[in-house]
């Protein structure tokens, strides 16, 4: 590439969807896209385009755009993200609505998300509740050294992070137990998903999608331990795959949760089940 190279022209010969060319060439030239439409004659140096031309490629190859930048958008905050976690996705969104909704604004109370990869849950229900005291599990080290990073960045000085395999290493007497609120967003994939091998999911760890088998064995060890965590009143908050709702509502009720609900998220999916803790 040369000095010539525009941006429209750099645009035009990503062969990339428009979305994705602009994300790509705002991260090289440290711009936003709404500078791209305003300066599409501003010309590139050559390193500039050697390195637009590279990340396209890899676009182009199939990595998925967020992994590319190191940054997601989720509950209108900036995520680092890499490799390593889950790219946060917008119906997760749903199971932040619901948990926000089961929390009382004004008192301090306990919450555990389980499986919390790049923090996204922890740190979205943190700051919209500040008197809330937040412990934010995962079994990856590598994870939860992105989360605190994106807690550090983000100003979420109420989340705490723990490396526990779902409650197997919690700690004992944590001060905010037993929860007011219990969130995860598990891996739930089959292992015969075809999607798996599909698209931008081929590059997210295999552990944050799937657990093997029929997709539930996590819900199953999430939901199964909830009782005895939670605070009488207390409630579940479980993420659940597309055609998964039925089986994860029978889960709740053999858990002897009470008050069970299913919420769809904005694509009219069945995408959450919450329960409570009766007595």
């Amino acid at each position: 590439m040369t000095d010539a190279t525009t941006v429209r022209r750099a645009l035009a010969q990503a062969g990339l969807v428009p979305l994705d060319a602009q994300i790509l060439l705002a991260q090289v030239l440290g711009r936003d896209r709404a500078w791209l439409v305003a300066h599409d004659d501003a010309a590139l140096t050559a390193e500039q385009a050697d390195a637009y031309f590279a990340l396209a490629r890899r676009r182009r190859d199939g990595e998925p755009v967020a992994y590319l930048t190191g940054v997601r958008e989720f509950w209108g905050l900036p995520f680092l993200v890499s490799p390593a976690v889950l790219i946060p996705r917008p119906e997760t969104e749903t199971l932040v609505e619901l948990a926000l909704a089961r929390l009382p604004e004004h008192r301090e109370v306990g919450v555990l998300d389980l499986g919390t990869g790049s923090g996204a849950i922890a740190i979205a229900i943190a700051r919209e509740r500040p008197r809330a005291r937040v412990l934010a599990a995962d079994a990856s080290a590598e994870a939860l050294a992105l989360a605190r990073e994106n807690a550090r960045r983000l100003g979420a000085g109420n989340v705490e992070f723990v490396q526990s395999d779902w409650y197997a290493d919690l700690p004992r007497n944590w001060p905010g137990a037993p929860f007011a609120l219990i969130a995860s967003n598990p891996p739930y994939v089959a292992a015969d998903d075809p999607h798996l091998g599909e698209g931008d999911v081929r590059f997210e760890p295999v552990r944050a999608l799937s657990p093997g088998g029929d997709g539930l064995a996590a819900i199953r060890t999430i939901v199964g331990g909830a009782h005895e965590r939670l605070a009488p009143g207390g409630t579940l908050v479980v993420e659940h795959g597309y055609d998964q709702a039925e089986r994860v509502r029978e889960l709740f009720a053999a858990a002897g949760l009470a008050d069970i609900v299913s919420v769809r998220d904005l694509a009219g999916i069945p995408r959450v089940v919450a329960g409570r803790r009766i007595r």
